[in-house]
């Protein structure tokens, strides 16, 4: 309810109001009808609602497309995603991967979810994910929230199920710090998480890794800006212990230059 503060309507010496006459409430709903063709106010305001609240778009935005450095090894990766749809329901897909220049796809990622808006900063999000691995392929069941919480965090978490009946999580979160009209900071974090040992795929139960990580960009406009970043990624309880006995490495920092934009 609004805070009940006084207004000019409190004035005692303000004349009295009388209520709207009964003629006002009586008529057609859409006193235009009265002198235009009712078929053609009809198609007109079909049109405006068209035109103001069922608008369908949709956006592609690409949120990092970078090449990194890590132990002497370039890499790269690509973080993805993009919509269509109205302001209520909406198709999302997402995509995400990394490898390296000189070996083999590391992991490759996408998603197909349908999206409904259930408040007006969140989505809920469900549908289906196939992932690529050398290890092996996997297909899962999506749950997941999307949104932007408090204080302007861009926040994206969800549960997949896999046709195995592996459970596994994950959860995002990103800020942008302005620091000038063009310069922005953007710190970003990562956690993973499984309800079980999955040996194939060289992930522990648990927190299986943590991912923390900060890019710099330039906006030379807003839908087109380069970055440059650091991004630190640390493998935790039985997953670091499957990565150590395949001679890899649980912790890695490394240093990124990408491109971050959208239309």
């Amino acid at each position: 309810m609004p805070p009940n503060v006084p207004t000019s309507a409190d004035d005692p010496g303000r004349p009295p109001q009388t209520p709207p006459p009964a003629a006002a409430t009586q008529g057609p709903a859409h006193a235009a009808d009265l002198y235009f063709d009712p078929a053609e106010m009809t198609a007109a305001r079909e049109q405006l609602r068209i035109e103001n609240g069922d608008v369908r778009t949709k956006a592609v935005i690409l949120d990092q497309v970078e090449v990194g450095s890590v132990d002497g090894e370039t890499t790269y990766a690509w973080d993805a995603q993009g919509w269509m749809g109205g302001d209520i329901n909406r198709f999302w897909w997402k995509s995400e991967g990394e490898g390296a220049f000189d070996g083999e796809v590391e992991e490759v990622e996408l998603q197909a979810l349908y999206s409904r808006a259930i408040t007006p900063f969140f989505d809920v999000q469900a549908g289906v994910r196939q992932t690529y691995r050398p290890e092996g392929d996997r297909t899962d069941l999506v749950l997941g929230l999307q949104g932007l919480a408090p204080y302007w965090f861009e926040v994206d978490g969800a549960l997949f199920l896999s046709t195995k009946g592996e459970l596994t999580a994950r959860a995002e979160a990103e800020y942008d710090q302005r620091i000038t009209n063009r310069w922005i900071l953007q710190p970003r974090a990562e956690i993973n998480l499984s309800a079980e040992d999955i040996p194939e795929l060289a992930i522990g139960s648990g927190v299986s890794s943590v991912q923390f990580g900060a890019r710099l960009r330039y906006e030379i406009r807003k839908e087109f800006a380069p970055y440059v970043g650091v991004e630190w990624t640390r493998s935790l309880g039985n997953t670091a212990d499957y990565l150590k006995a395949l001679g890899r490495s649980a912790e890695d920092t490394r240093l990124v230059v990408g491109l971050r934009a959208w239309f």
